[in-house]
């Protein structure tokens, strides 16, 4: 094989292997990792929204922004960034939805359950949050908090989650089973993965974590949304360094889909080198 024949294998090969490397190193969530917003259909927004974090849409296209969004990230439409955070979150909602509950908090409002520790909380359907929901991480270097929700999570206004003693490592994850509404002026921590909607309400925000809809839309109103972010950056609270609570030592992690594409580049590359002996024997 010669070098043009050889480059042209690298070109294909390499960035296989690259992002199969990325796929494989980053966090729980794969490729959702890098987004603040990722929603299935579409994703709109009314007044000034400020979002730390990549905004993509899958296997949508559009992202209607009838104010203005500060973005500090970058925007996929249906690209191989977006498809694949998608493919990753589904992974991970999928694992969260089947890790066993510690305890069943059904029919109890989240402001009303007292001090929360790690562990995983199961809701046989809707889940509300009228006040605050304090979370302690106890020091625990790998605390998980899972809320698993049948159907829908609604926040009243003003409502708010607070999470106190997380680490690096803090894992923090709200599975819902249909929709997501965080109420005006709430500010919710963590991250979001919603079968079909998230809507954040008028000056909501949601701190440390990420909205992500799988198939239906993200709709946004004057909001602020954080999925890395300490204090010194952000200006309000801090995700101690766990890259938004994403962490967390959850026993089914799933494999990042993008795996398989490190098959492939090996495979492209052993075929390579297969032809090279080939031909030099020739």
């Amino acid at each position: 094989m010669n070098c043009k024949k050889m480059n042209w294998v690298l070109a294909l090969a390499l960035p296989l292997v690259c992002m199969s490397v990325q796929a494989a190193t980053i966090s729980y969530l794969g490729f959702a990792q890098k987004f603040g917003v990722l929603a299935g259909s579409t994703i709109t927004n009314t007044g000034t929204t400020s979002i730390h974090g990549d905004i993509g849409v899958s296997p949508g296209t559009a992202i209607a922004d009838n104010g203005t969004i500060v973005l500090n990230g970058t925007q996929h439409l249906n690209d191989g960034f977006a498809q694949q955070a998608q493919i990753d979150a589904l992974s991970a909602y999928t694992s969260l939805a089947s890790q066993p509950f510690t305890t069943n908090l059904s029919g109890q409002d989240l402001g009303a359950v007292g001090t929360l520790s790690p562990g995983v909380y199961r809701f046989d359907s809707s889940a509300q949050l009228t006040g605050t929901l304090t979370l302690d991480a106890m020091n625990d270097p790998n605390a998980l908090f899972i809320f698993q929700i049948g159907s829908a999570l609604t926040s009243a206004s003003n409502s708010s989650v607070s999470l106190l003693n997380g680490g690096p490592n803090t894992g923090l994850y709200f599975q819902v089973g249909s929709s997501a509404t965080l109420g005006t002026g709430s500010m919710f921590v963590g991250n979001i993965l919603a079968d079909q909607s998230i809507t954040l309400t008028t000056a909501s925000t949601l701190l440390f974590g990420r909205a992500i809809a799988l198939n239906g839309a993200v709709t946004l109103d004057s909001n602020k949304i954080t999925n890395d972010c300490l204090e010194s950056a952000c200006g309000t609270g801090t995700d101690f360094g766990s890259v938004g609570f994403s962490g967390g030592n959850i026993s089914a992690v799933p494999v990042p889909a993008a795996l398989p594409l490190m098959a492939t580049a090996l495979g492209i590359f052993g075929l390579a080198r297969r032809r090279i002996k080939a031909e030099a024997v020739l």
